[in-house]
């Protein structure tokens, strides 16, 4: 935590933003500090992914993938990315790849951004039958369940942050 802690500012917010790509999150983050424990600095995210508005969410969307597709470049976010869809990856046959193709197009077409999910530990089944199951929702339940999976992304991406 020291290190974190005494980071200087700017540079922390370069970090933050890869872990959420959400100006106002970094901020409150960064701003909390000093922390006196890695679950203080984790609450204090937390808390602060849960108060972002819906065109924060949207900002926070638009530095994540297609779900199944690989980030490109090699920022920390990428990295994180790649990792955190490796595992489904791998699982995944082709006409599950097809399947989370076109269920992706069909998300967008319906609710006009990506399909957010946190994929750490799921397979590429999974996340297809999750797809599909959201394709079915209002948007301000999608809008909820978006807001949620963003802010597990994060939390696992300052972990490592956290652990580095």
């Amino acid at each position: 935590m020291r290190t974190f802690n005494s980071r200087p500012t700017g540079e922390l917010l370069t970090e933050l933003l890869a872990v959420c790509a959400v100006p106002a999150w970094a901020t409150a983050v960064a701003a909390g500090r000093p922390y006196p424990s890695k679950d203080a600095a984790l609450a204090a995210a937390d808390s602060a992914a849960r108060q972002l508005s819906w065109a924060e969410v949207l900002q926070g969307l638009s530095a994540h993938p297609r779900i199944g597709e690989r980030a490109a470049g090699d920022s920390h976010e990428a990295a994180w990315s790649r990792r955190e869809q490796s595992a489904a990856a791998a699982s995944a046959d082709e006409v599950t790849r097809a399947a989370l193709v076109e269920a992706n197009r069909a998300y967008e077409q319906r609710f006009g951004h990506v399909f957010l999910i946190f994929a750490s530990g799921r397979s590429q089944a999974e996340i297809l039958a999750a797809a599909r199951e959201r394709l079915g929702h209002d948007e301000p339940a999608e809008h909820a369940i978006v807001a949620d999976e963003l802010r597990k992304i994060a939390l696992l991406r300052l972990e490592r942050l956290l652990g580095s």
